[in-house]
């Protein structure tokens, strides 16, 4: 299992979200940490990786042993242009 770690960002992204969807985010990246199940693909011009769940996106970064959650938002909103 790896270690799923939250940047200051990716935390008050999450606590925003509302309590059913904060569940459901945070239990897709559980599993994704358990199983590496989830549907997660590469990120084109950038590192990194986006899994997504359902309307939310989770840009991140992972090697061996953790997942560093960066950005936690809906897909509609600027998530994939925050730095």
């Amino acid at each position: 299992m790896k270690t799923i770690i939250l940047t200051d960002a990716a935390a008050k992204d999450l606590a925003a979200l509302p309590a059913q969807d904060r569940a459901t985010v945070e239990g897709a990246l559980d599993e994704y940490a358990m199983t590496g199940r989830g549907h997660v693909i590469a990120l084109q011009g950038r590192s990194g990786f986006r899994m997504r769940i359902g309307a939310y996106r989770v840009i991140f970064d992972e090697d061996a042993t953790t997942i560093l959650a960066i950005y936690i938002g809906r897909r509609s909103t600027t998530t994939y242009r925050r730095n």
